[in-house]
């Protein structure tokens, strides 16, 4: 039987390492000795190197831990990990190579890398993206992206998969693989784009003053200033609508503040509209009737329902 004779060839190994002489014996374990030892200052090293990403990232202050000094610590912790990795394999390779020839085993350690690579593609993939992730900086713990399709507040990221929670409450798992084009809502700065109709028979200049005014008001005002990134901005007529004229207005806010500064002007502008006399118009439909009268009961009605 094969086996047999591959037992066999492995204890003529083993006594013929036995019969080293003594001196033999003992350079092989000082060069053991050395290999470790230089793998130990190397993980050492390593280690540094990972210590100094996160301290470089560090902005001073304890009680808070920014979007910024997790993203090092993540890189930095697999940085640890793959330097250890690599290290301790170098050194293995190294060992064996004073007792006995290694290169059946890396051709052996081929063979299985192979096989193993075809089985894991898609899991070499999401690694991959999602070190390029991490190292691009395309999102962190806390953004509001869109990515893989879905949309949400990212409340998890490793190497493997990125976690969404949307408005609804649901928590969509994606693989890094498949995340594909990213659209962070809320990095460097965001914008509320606000698209408002006034009615028709509104003095249109009028209209814009009051938009106008009222966004200069708001971003002004202590309670919100912090909220800017700049000035706000009507833009003007942006359409002409069915029922109204729509006028467009614009607010850069810090990252992540642009929905609640948009419902906060919107609140405002519907008082200052209202103090104004001007008119937020809704759907409205003109009845003709040929061929007689009506009685004005019934035109009352389908005036109120077409309202």
């Amino acid at each position: 039987m094969p086996l047999l004779p591959s037992l066999r060839d492995s204890f003529q190994d083993i006594i013929e390492f036995l019969r080293i002489d003594p001196a033999t014996a003992v350079r092989k374990f000082i060069a053991v000795a050395v290999i470790w030892g230089v793998a130990w200052a190397a993980n050492r090293l390593v280690k540094k190197l990972a210590g100094r990403i996160v301290a470089a990232s560090d902005d001073g202050d304890d009680s808070t831990f920014s979007a910024g000094e997790r993203r090092s610590a993540t890189i930095a912790s697999l940085l640890r990990s793959l330097g250890a990795v690599v290290i301790v394999l170098m050194a293995v390779l190294f060992t064996l190579n004073l007792f006995m020839p290694i290169g059946p085993i890396l051709a052996g350690a081929g063979v299985l890398g192979l096989a193993v690579s075809f089985g894991a593609q898609s899991l070499v993939k999401d690694v991959i993206a999602g070190f390029f992730v991490l190292l691009e900086n395309q999102f962190a713990v806390g953004d509001v992206i869109q990515a893989g399709g879905k949309s949400g507040v990212v409340e998890k990221m490793t190497l493997r998969i990125v976690q969404l929670r949307d408005l609804e409450g649901m928590l969509h798992t994606i693989p890094n693989g498949d995340i594909g084009v990213v659209s962070n809502k809320t990095r460097a700065w965001s914008r509320a784009v606000l698209d408002i109709g006034v009615a028709y028979d509104t003095p249109i200049d009028r209209a814009l003053e009051v938009f106008a005014d009222e966004a200069a008001s708001f971003a002004a005002d202590p309670a919100w200033a912090g909220h800017f990134e700049g000035p706000p901005e009507v833009q003007g007529v942006q359409d002409l609508g069915d029922n109204s004229v729509v006028i467009r207005t614009l607010l850069k806010t810090v990252p992540g503040e642009q929905w609640a500064a948009a419902k906060e002007f919107r609140r405002r502008l519907k008082n200052r509209l209202d103090r104004e006399g001007i008119e937020i118009p809704f759907p409205q439909r003109t009845v003709h009737v040929r061929g007689g009268e009506v009685d004005p009961a019934v035109a009352a009605g389908a005036a109120e329902k077409g309202a």
